[in-house]
């Protein structure tokens, strides 16, 4: 207890930093299982998955994956019935570094979406992995 008291100031450094790694993690399981690039075109080639990106539509429209549906997080509410045919289908998720994608997936999920997953590390990651892009 004195060493806690005495260093007051690093044990608060230390819990917060633990904090902030414990964070992203928690977030991330609110939305469900994700996928990395390889596991995303292998659904999208085999299950013939529904790419969905949350992203906003200017984002959408400078570049995009490939054959990927733009539908921006702030408008899935109100846009939901636009993609129902694929409730059945595996719906992969993304926005540009999966922050976005993660709410989206956990609303997807809500409204009866039974096979959501969010594209890991989300349009960056697709970029650096050297997959096809739409611009």
């Amino acid at each position: 207890m004195k060493f806690v008291m005495d260093n007051i100031f690093l044990v608060a450094i230390a819990l917060a930093s633990g904090t902030m790694l414990i964070l992203p993690l928690l977030r991330r399981g609110a939305g469900g299982p994700s996928v990395n690039t390889l596991e995303a075109t292998q659904l999208i080639n085999r299950e013939d998955a529904l790419v969905l990106d949350v992203r906003e539509q200017a984002e959408y429209a400078q570049s995009h994956i490939l054959n990927s549906r733009g539908l921006p997080l702030s408008q899935l509410e109100a846009r939901i019935g636009d993609i129902e045919k694929f409730k059945d289908k595996p719906v992969i998720v993304y926005c540009a570094t999966s922050n976005r994608s993660s709410t989206a997936a956990a609303t997807l999920k809500k409204r009866g979406f039974s096979k959501v997953v969010v594209l890991s590390g989300g349009f960056s990651a697709w970029q650096q992995a050297g997959l096809p892009v739409q611009k």
